[in-house]
């Protein structure tokens, strides 16, 4: 779509026109743009594109410190424009031949999957977006089921009542131990456990070191 076509689209859908002051990082002098009051982040990227022969897919567009998004929660983003308002134009420079920089900073940053809710998603912009939360405490919070967040509530809701009875100290070694054995897993049979105590016949592992193999390893003479 072309610059004019979009000029055209927009305006017909909002009618106040305002003048903007679009300055562009590096040597390019400011220019003005005319664009409705009420625009479509998506369109204004396509806008300032067209009109500074940028690409579209490196631009950044910041206004009032705030990095614009063309959509957030899978929701189109508006933006509206006083008459003067100034926005300021990045343009990504490209990685070089056969190094994708953008892959590897998207490995790093969390992600929510195309199948999660709703309100997830509403909660992970609020978290995001608003709070300035880094990802990997995102990836904390989200990562754990609403039963452990309803256990973990409920913990710090008894914690005072433990502190009361002066029986805190049991009360997190009782956390202690619940954790350890929640988190035990079940062996699939057959298999064999890193301690003999918990094997049949108190069978250990091959290559185990005890006293038993550095006694035998001593009078062997292989020490």
């Amino acid at each position: 779509m072309r610059m004019e076509e979009t000029v055209e689209e927009t305006s017909g859908k909002h009618e106040n026109m305002v003048e903007i002051t679009l300055k562009t990082i590096g040597p390019a002098r400011p220019s003005r743009l005319h664009v409705p009051s009420s625009i479509r982040v998506l369109d204004l990227r396509k806008l300032v594109a067209g009109k500074n022969c940028l690409p579209v897919e490196n631009l950044k567009l910041i206004l009032q410190g705030k990095v614009l998004h063309d959509c957030e929660d899978e929701d189109e983003v508006y933006i509206r424009f006083n008459d003067g308002d100034s926005l300021l134009v990045a343009v990504k420079p490209k990685a070089p031949v056969g190094l994708n920089i953008d892959d590897d900073d998207e490995d790093l940053k969390f992600h929510l999957p195309q199948t999660t809710s709703r309100w997830k998603k509403k909660l992970y912009s609020f978290l995001h977006n608003r709070l300035k939360l880094p990802d990997i405490l995102l990836m904390a919070v989200f990562s754990l089921s609403f039963k452990a967040w309803a256990l973990i509530i409920l913990w710090f809701i008894m914690a005072p009542v433990a502190h009361k009875w002066d029986v805190g100290p049991l009360y997190i070694l009782g956390t202690g131990f619940c954790i350890i054995f929640l988190n035990l897993g079940r062996r699939q049979p057959g298999d064999v456990s890193a301690y003999s105590i918990f094997n049949e016949d108190f069978r250990e592992l091959p290559g185990t070191l005890n006293a038993d193999a550095l006694d035998r390893d001593i009078r062997t003479g292989q020490f």
